[in-house]
């Protein structure tokens, strides 16, 4: 994509942000397009991660409920502005991330997944038990300021306002994303996650392109968790959990991860068939996933996929018709 055509979908999509928050008068639906922003951001970093080192993490929330928790005991001990704790909080966050992808994106298929599913459970029950410094199972309220970034809470915390503020960080994070992945930074980490042996063999260092991957996801879940920290005020063990882990996959598997804004199409998607079947019936997941894995088989590259092929006249391309050996 050129970057003229980068520069005019991101204006075009900053202007729809703005058109819907002054014109959705409803604070339900702002709630709900803000907490589905919210996980487009979340959704983001784990397609990232899937998109550029071809790798499944069943742990992202343990970068989505740290950044909370993060935060939150920064506030709690008023050791600093919450402007500096918030990017005292990111900064940390990736250099951990840095450091845990050093070792474990050595780790291939399966036993990845497996190992972020074992690290992320072990902080879920970690914050579970600490109660003198989490609040244990109960969670943990976040003591914001009266002011953020020069804003009174009240102003920035209104339906429309907060919808705005997630929006315009969600179109932001993806155009950061786009011109990353334009760069050499992008070609050496597609060329890796394509035949890691031949670039080795052309020279390129395979580890840290793929660690930086790992980190630059666990930045945007962090960016995710602290806008969902400032939404509720309250953190919890289940910000934690594999649970919203697997959620965030589904978002990626239905919105497709070939695309940037693929897992955030997904998320919309997921929070919207929520919110509609969640009124009809009981079961909504199992009709959800259903349409999981129709999407799976008959758009291997999910809605963004089919779009992309519907906008090109190009017919879908079965899962089962591209398998090997079929």
């Amino acid at each position: 994509m050129s970057i003229q055509r980068i520069t005019l979908s991101t204006a075009g999509a900053l202007a729809v942000g703005a058109v819907v928050a002054a014109t959705v008068t409803s604070g339900t639906v702002l709630s709900l397009l803000t907490q589905a922003i919210i996980y487009a951001v979340f959704a983001s970093g784990v397609g990232l991660l899937l998109r550029q080192n071809g790798m499944v993490s069943f742990g992202h929330a343990l970068f989505f409920g740290a950044a909370g928790y993060g935060v939150g005991l920064l506030l709690q001990m008023q050791a600093m502005p919450a402007e500096a704790a918030m990017l005292v909080t990111l900064l940390v966050l990736t250099a951990v991330a840095f450091v845990m992808g050093l070792v474990i994106v050595r780790v291939p298929g399966v036993a990845f997944g497996m190992l972020t599913l074992a690290v992320g459970q072990m902080f879920y029950l970690t914050a579970s038990r600490s109660r003198g410094l989490t609040g244990g199972a109960d969670g943990m309220n976040i003591e914001w300021p009266a002011t953020l970034f020069g804003l009174p809470m009240s102003q920035l915390l209104k339906s429309s306002h907060l919808f705005l503020l997630c929006w315009t960080v969600l179109v932001l994070v993806l155009l950061a994303l786009a011109l990353l992945l334009r760069s050499r930074f992008g070609s050496i980490t597609e060329a890796v996650r394509d035949n890691e042996e031949r670039a080795r063999f052309i020279g390129i260092r395979t580890l840290l392109p793929r660690a930086a991957i790992y980190a630059l996801s666990a930045l945007v879940t962090g960016v995710a968790g602290l806008l969902s920290a400032l939404n509720t005020g309250f953190v919890s063990p289940e910000n934690l959990h594999w649970s919203l882990s697997g959620v965030a996959l589904m978002m990626v598997v239905v919105g497709g991860y070939k695309a940037l804004w693929g897992p955030a199409l997904g998320a919309v998607v997921y929070f919207l068939a929520k919110d509609i079947l969640g009124d009809y019936a009981n079961h909504w997941m199992a009709i959800f996933g259903v349409a999981l894995i129709t999407v799976i088989v008959f758009s291997p590259t999910g809605i963004a996929g089919a779009l992309g092929r519907l906008a090109r006249g190009k017919p879908s391309t079965p899962a089962l018709r591209t398998a090997p050996g079929h």
